[in-house]
């Protein structure tokens, strides 16, 4: 068994490098259950806070469950056992294990989602693809870059190619990675968000990306997009990735630096998908 911390030790690490202040208005990040005194040997990190999720953190005797997603977004006045999130409220305060959800706040972040697709890409000259938002530094390494970027690939690909590419890098799904257009279409100058991003769709257009990659991309948005210019080069293509297959490429950076703010504590990967979807019938 790893070094012994506290609940208050690791989401203090946590929330030095990605500060609350950093999310939204609207979110709901931070400690939503436990002790902050508790002793904390092994932390799990995961996408979502799902049922399975929760008994993976209790099997693999995990004091601590971080998440991206968190699990009260919209609230709740009522948590019953046979419910899926007051399933997991009780199972983890049964066992003892708290449970500390970053959303907003990680995801603009140079260690957080947006910073493991600029790794994941090597983006060169890399801007936040929502300008206006003022840089600032955080602990352990971690910049405020702003929600989703645009930058250049260090080599010129395809559509189909990048789309490939992607598939290799994500957890795999049933769904796949779809792309739009062309296969062949060229690529050099590339826009991301992680998560659902059809809200920015303009902003990829402004950019004058070659490509969007994101998620949840919804029919009409999608097809608008397409058909808001005759010559589908005029605007950028589009990749739509499955929304925690976008999102998981963030666990490894939030491992490491865990590791690092607190040697000798185990830091886990979930090892389930908590994509939707389960089967697919071409």
């Amino acid at each position: 068994m790893g070094s012994a911390q506290t609940v208050g030790a690791v989401i203090g690490a946590l929330e030095d490098a990605y500060p609350l202040s950093w999310a939204e208005q609207w979110d709901r990040v931070g400690l939503v259950l436990g002790e902050r005194s508790a002793e904390v040997h092994r932390v799990l990190l995961a996408v979502d806070p799902t049922v399975s999720v929760a008994r993976e953190a209790i099997e693999r005797d995990a004091q601590l469950l971080i998440t991206h997603h968190p699990l009260l977004l919209r609230g709740a006045s009522f948590l019953p056992a046979d419910d899926g999130k007051g399933a997991v409220v009780t199972a983890l305060l049964r066992h003892g294990t708290a449970l500390w959800c970053g959303h907003t706040n990680v995801d603009r972040s140079t260690r957080g989602t947006v910073g493991a697709w600029l790794n994941a890409l090597d983006l060169q000259d890399a801007a936040p693809l929502v300008p206006g938002e003022e840089p600032a530094q955080a602990a352990h390494d971690s910049h405020r870059f702003g929600l989703g970027a645009v930058g250049t690939l260090p080599v010129a690909t395809t559509v189909g190619e990048l789309t490939s590419m992607i598939a290799q890098l994500v957890p795999t799904t049933a769904r796949g990675i779809l792309h739009t257009g062309d296969a062949a279409r060229p690529v050099r100058r590339v826009a991301v968000c992680p998560g659902a991003g059809d809200s920015f769709l303009d902003a990829a257009v402004a950019a004058e990306a070659d490509v969007y990659i994101t998620s949840d991309l919804r029919h009409h948005p999608a097809l608008e997009h397409l058909e808001s210019a005759v010559e589908p080069s005029a605007v950028p293509a589009l990749i739509d990735v499955p929304h925690a297959a976008s999102e998981a490429l963030w666990l490894p950076l939030a491992q490491q630096l865990l590791t690092e703010a607190l040697p000798g504590m185990e830091v886990l990967l979930s090892e389930h998908t908590t994509d939707p979807w389960s089967g697919r019938a071409a």
